[in-house]
């Protein structure tokens, strides 16, 4: 079972566009730490070993944290409750995370529980 290590991601800005998962090609980088910046979880840490161990992207591959992106890691279908192998300490961690994202970011951004 992974070890997860979770941080907060860096972003220059917010947006509320229409959210898409990323794949490493969507990144002008092949650098895993600056691709890392734009997730919440890892199972191999941070700069993480492969593109595949990050989990929980909220952050457009241009940089902008996305409403949609929040509130898709929060509740969605690959959201943190759909992460394997995470342990409850840590998934309360990350819904902690997300919704202190959301709430500092985002007017309204109430995504429940």
């Amino acid at each position: 079972m992974p070890d997860y290590e979770m941080h907060d991601p860096e972003f220059s800005g917010t947006t509320t566009d229409e959210w898409a998962e990323p794949r490493l090609e969507d990144f002008s980088t092949d650098d895993l730490s600056e691709a890392a910046d734009h997730f919440v979880l890892s199972a191999s840490g941070f700069p993480p070993e492969n593109f595949t161990d990050l989990k929980l992207p909220v952050v457009e591959p241009s940089g902008e944290l996305n409403r949609n992106a929040l509130q898709t890691a929060k509740s969605g279908g690959h959201g943190v409750g759909a992460v394997e192998g995470l342990d409850d300490e840590k998934r309360e961690a990350v819904d902690e995370l997300i919704d202190r994202l959301a709430n500092e970011h985002f007017e309204e951004a109430d995504f429940g529980d």
